[in-house]
């Protein structure tokens, strides 16, 4: 699983895949679905280096936080950009996706996964363990690039990001979101933007 993004490759990838916005702009989207009183358990999966992402963990104080990524460095920023943030409540674990997971059935309250399901490289598995590891009425709360919003995108795509191995095909369409994820969630709000989609779902 290549989860590894430099500063120049992000911003290409806000530019071709989020249609010329910012992620940021989605990523603050997808934020608001966690409530600033949440309590629960959650797993961010990979991580990422999002300043809206830490600002929100950074409220959540009454929340047990583990981000996992198989990517050492990855976690390394993830531990700095927790302590500049005085997130205490939060740690990180070498781990990926595309085998298990080391947590037990039912663990975590939400899934948080930004730009994941287009990293991954085994999709069906990576359905599964955050399935597994989601409680039941648990929330996914995800967003990432699909193909078949812009033929200009998706060549770009696959010669920019999949030759460089930062985006791992097949990739979904974002018909074939709706219809994977409504078969074992229930689709509370699904947006799309640009060639991407974000959605929060509850596990049925």
């Amino acid at each position: 699983m290549s989860e590894k993004m430099d500063q120049r490759q992000k911003k290409f990838y806000d530019i071709l895949v989020n249609g010329g916005s910012k992620d940021n702009v989605i990523v603050y989207e997808m934020m608001k679905y966690i409530p600033d009183d949440f309590s629960g358990k959650i797993l961010e999966i990979p991580a990422r280096r999002s300043k809206v992402v830490y600002n929100k963990l950074s409220k959540l104080k009454n929340a047990d936080i583990t981000c996992v990524d198989s990517d050492k460095e990855a976690l390394a920023e993830a531990e700095k950009r927790f302590a500049e943030h005085k997130i205490a409540n939060a740690k990180t674990i070498v781990g990926n996706i595309d085998n298990k997971l080391e947590f037990e059935d039912d663990t975590f309250d939400i899934v948080l996964s930004i730009n994941g399901f287009d990293t991954f490289s085994n999709k069906n598995r990576a359905i599964s363990q955050t399935l597994r590891v989601l409680k039941k009425g648990g929330m996914l709360i995800a967003g990432f690039y699909v193909e078949g919003n812009s033929k200009l995108t998706d060549w770009k795509v696959k010669h920019k990001l999949v030759s460089n191995g930062i985006l791992k095909p097949p990739f979904y369409t974002a018909v074939s979101v709706q219809t994977t994820f409504s078969e074992i969630y229930e689709i509370k709000h699904f947006h799309e933007r640009g060639s991407m989609v974000y959605f929060c779902a509850v596990k049925k």
